[in-house]
């Protein structure tokens, strides 16, 4: 009994053995993820996506410090741990406000993220211990020296020109390291108080001053359109004064040409009546212009004659003269 029992341990123990060995020799990696595996202290190879065989005891795979990010009571917490498996996948890095002296001696903070990529695993092992946080150091005085060389205005007003120059100094640093910076984002770039109290005043200046030029530009073209609105107006009123004055000077000269057109009708009429007779038709004009200009006479002096300009002899010899040529062109 006591010989099946040991039998039965032995079994039991070699099982659980082989077992155990067995799942030290599976390695199964997920997608974009590798593994560094060093053979009696020495790398040996790169394991990457898949179901994978190691040699228990004698390999081993390679632990690297990495940057987490948990969250705990709605804040981001970062922490830098070992792992034996590198993310080859984007990774972000918020790193924390620090303060920085502009040019013009102004002390801002400002928030920094980074999105970088494991390129080269090996080199990210190998050529630097702590590579996490050898990016965060390099960016934070990378930083200083680039807003270093700016003023104020110029760090607020030129956060695509930072970004850049930033992300392409540190891509040529970290390319040693088998890492490649894709971009670098300037979250808040945040001045001291005093300076932002200036700042919005100025802005608020600056607001005050383009409404008044706007204003004035405003009053300004409206001047000038009434001013041209006159103009034509006036322009439109001259025109319409000439036209009325050359049609009145062409109704009067149209009325005086009729006139002296009757006149001159009535004239050969009369000719024509007296042609045998042996009347001077000159003189029943002459009497009948006479006798209209006595009744203009009489209407502006009142009605009283003053002189008699013409013989009355003469006068009524032609009022003889008229009522004989009135007879007779009856």
């Amino acid at each position: 009994m006591n010989e099946y029992f040991t039998l039965f341990l032995t079994v039991a123990v070699v099982a659980i053995a082989v077992i155990f060995v067995i799942s030290k020799m599976i390695v199964i990696i997920q997608q974009a993820q590798v593994m560094i595996i060093e053979r009696l202290g020495r790398y040996n190879r790169t394991l990457k996506a898949g179901v994978n065989i190691v040699i228990p005891f004698l390999e081993k795979p390679r632990h690297v410090k990495w940057k987490i990010q948990r969250e705990y009571n709605g804040k981001v917490y970062y922490y830098i741990t070992e792992v034996d498996r590198i993310d080859l996948r984007e990774t972000l890095y918020d790193f924390p406000r620090q303060n920085v002296i502009t040019k013009d001696n102004v002390t801002i903070e400002i928030n920094a993220l980074l999105y970088f990529q494991v390129i080269d695993p090996y080199k990210a092992v190998y050529e630097i211990e702590n590579f996490p946080d050898a990016i965060e150091k390099l960016t934070q005085t990378t930083l200083r020296n680039v807003i270093g060389e700016l003023e104020l205005d110029e760090t607020l007003s030129s956060r695509e020109v930072i970004n850049a120059k930033l992300r392409t100094i540190l891509d040529e640093a970290t390319d040693k390291w088998g890492i490649k910076i894709n971009r670098v984002e300037l979250q808040d770039i945040l001045p001291p108080k005093e300076i932002k109290e200036a700042m919005e005043k100025q802005m608020r200046a600056e607001r005050e001053k383009r409404e008044m030029i706007l204003r004035s530009e405003g009053e300004k073209q409206s001047k000038i359109l009434v001013a041209q609105g006159e103009k034509e107006a006036n322009i439109t009123r001259a025109e319409g004064e000439k036209q009325y004055a050359i049609l009145r000077a062409e109704g009067e000269a149209t009325a005086k040409i009729r006139i002296a057109e009757a006149e001159a009708e009535a004239i050969r009429r009369i000719k024509e009546a007296v042609e045998t007779k042996t009347t001077d038709p000159t003189q029943y004009l002459v009497a009948l212009k006479y006798i209209e200009a006595l009744k203009e006479i009489a209407n502006s002096s009142g009605g009283k004659v003053v002189f008699m300009p013409y013989e009355a002899s003469s006068l009524l010899s032609s009022l003889g003269s008229i009522k004989e040529l009135l007879k007779e062109l009856k």
